[in-house]
C-alpha cells in the first residue's frame, strides 16, 4: 500500500511527512530547545524509544533535522535546517488554533510525564530565591506508578525528575491531574483553586505564597476557548470570577 496521496499538490506532499504521528510533536520540541535524544523523549514521554529513533532518522533524511554526531563530552544532538525553522510559525498557529478548536481533553491525554515537562520549561527562576528549591507533585488521578513528580531549580537551573532527587521538599503541590491541566491551560484559575483548597500547597508559608509567581501557566493559556464544551464552560465560569486570580490565599501547611 503507498503511503504517499498521490498528487503534486505541495500541500499533499508536505502532509506525506509532516502528518505522520509523533512527527511535528517531535518537530516542536526541537524547536523548544531540546537537542538531545533523552531530552526528546522526556517531551514525547509516550512514543517509544525505538519509533523516536526511527522519526529521528526520517526528519534527518528529509531534511528538518541535521544531527551532529557524540563528542567524549556530549551526546549526539539535533538542530533544526532552515527546512525546520520555517515550520516555527507554522506550529505555533496549530497550537493556537488548538488552544481555540481542538476537542476537549479526555482521560487517556491527561499525561503527568508531558505536564511536568511542560511546567519546567516554564518556571520563572529570575522569580525564585537563591539556591536550591525543589518542588514536589502529587497528581491524585494519574496512576499509581507515576503520581509524584519533582522539579529542582539552582542557579537558574531546572531539572525534572521523575524519582525523589533526595533533597528536602521545600514546596509540596497535591491536586487531581485533570483540574491541574485545566488550571494550567487556562480554563481554570490557579489562584482561585489554591484559595479554595482544590489545589493543596504545602511548606513555608513564604515559598507557598510565592509558587503561582513562579509557574508561568502554558504558553497557550492567553487564548481563549472557542470550541463549546465542558472547557469552554469553565472558560467562561473563570472570566466572570473577575479579579479573583489576584486575591491573596492562605497557604496550607
Amino acid at each position: 500500500m503507498k503511503r504517499g496521496y498521490g498528487q503534486y499538490c505541495p500541500l499533499a506532499l508536505a502532509a506525506e511527512l509532516l502528518c505522520e504521528r509523533w512527527t511535528l510533536l517531535i518537530v516542536s520540541r526541537v524547536i523548544d530547545g531540546c537537542t538531545q535524544f533523552n531530552q526528546i523523549h522526556r517531551g514525547v514521554p509516550r512514543i517509544s524509544p525505538s519509533l523516536l529513533a526511527k522519526r529521528l532518522d526520517q526528519l534527518v533524511r528529509s531534511g528538518l533535522l541535521v544531527r551532529r554526531p557524540a563528542t567524549k563530552e556530549r551526546a549526539a544532538r539535533y538542530a533544526l535546517t532552515q527546512a525546520g525553522q520555517d515550520l516555527e510559525p507554522i506550529i505555533e498557529h496549530l497550537a493556537v488554533w488548538g488552544q481555540h478548536w481542538a476537542r476537549d481533553m479526555t482521560e487517556d491525554d491527561l499525561d503527568p510525564g508531558f505536564l511536568l515537562w511542560s511546567m519546567h520549561a516554564r518556571l520563572d527562576t529570575s522569580r525564585m530565591p537563591p539556591g536550591r528549591t525543589v518542588i514536589e507533585f502529587e497528581f491524585d488521578g494519574a496512576p499509581k506508578d507515576c503520581r509524584r513528580f519533582w522539579l529542582v531549580h539552582e542557579d537558574g537551573v531546572v531539572d525534572m525528575c521523575l524519582k525523589h532527587p533526595g533533597y528536602d521538599i521545600d514546596v509540596k503541590v497535591v491536586s487531581d491531574l485533570r483540574r491541574f491541566i485545566e488550571a494550567w491551560r487556562g480554563f481554570r484559575d490557579l489562584r482561585a483553586e489554591i484559595r479554595a483548597r482544590r489545589i493543596l500547597l504545602f511548606g513555608l508559608p513564604s515559598l507557598v505564597r510565592q509558587l503561582p509567581d513562579w509557574l508561568s501557566l502554558s504558553s497557550l493559556a492567553v487564548h481563549s476557548r472557542k470550541l463549546q464544551g465542558r472547557e469552554r464552560k469553565l472558560s467562561t465560569q473563570q472570566r466572570k470570577s473577575g479579579d479573583s486570580a489576584f486575591q491573596e490565599f492562605e497557604p496550607r501547611i
